[in-house]
């Protein structure tokens, strides 16, 4: 069995491919941190995102959504210096009003809620053979990405939200000839904690 054809040679694209993309996740921080990646990666490869990750954690005060929707013009021209991270202002913007919805939304009855529902609490599990199958969007995605666009998030559109759905492991894309298809598909059937 191979990995799933996109992660190539690289170790740092290997390691995320096997112990974080796909798996299912539940936290409402995590959720929004990836979101919010994912959103900085638009017209970007993800390894950028990934060889960034750490630095861009940094920057964000750990993604605490509750500190970054405090933030302001200061904190955007200090992010804007950061050479660190993506310097994106409409990027960096959109991460600091995301945050604010992401409050908003999180006192409704949870982020990770009005997520996971969208897929009834549980992954969809599906069965590409090839990578050709695997869809860039779909219409779950499409309207996941214009609900979350009508409560105030930006970079979010539904080709962000299919790539964020598959991090967050909302879908098993793993190819089924993977090593990571069976065990994700399991994690996907355990009881949420």
């Amino acid at each position: 069995m191979e990995r799933c054809g996109w992660v190539g040679m690289d170790a740092l694209y290997e390691a995320y491919h096997d112990t974080d993309w796909g798996v299912p996740e539940y936290d409402s921080r995590a959720l929004w941190e990836k979101l919010i990646l994912d959103g900085f990666q638009a017209g970007l490869s993800w390894i950028t995102i990934l060889r960034k990750r750490e630095n861009f954690r940094a920057a964000f005060q750990g993604f605490d959504p509750n500190i970054v929707a405090t933030w302001g013009e200061e904190d955007v021209l200090r992010l804007l210096g950061d050479p660190g991270i993506i310097r994106h202002r409409g990027k960096i913007e959109a991460a600091i009003g995301n945050a604010r919805v992401w409050q908003q939304i999180e006192a409704e009855g949870g982020f990770d809620r009005f997520l996971w529902d969208y897929v009834g609490g549980a992954p969809i599990q599906n069965k590409w053979q090839s990578l050709a199958e695997v869809p860039a969007q779909t219409d779950l995605s499409v309207r996941i990405s214009k609900d979350l666009k009508k409560r105030g998030f930006k970079f979010c559109g539904p080709t962000i939200v299919y790539a964020f759905m598959q991090a967050v492991g909302m879908v098993n894309d793993h190819l089924v000839t993977c090593p990571c298809h069976l065990p994700v598909a399991r994690l996907g059937q355990a009881p949420r904690t």
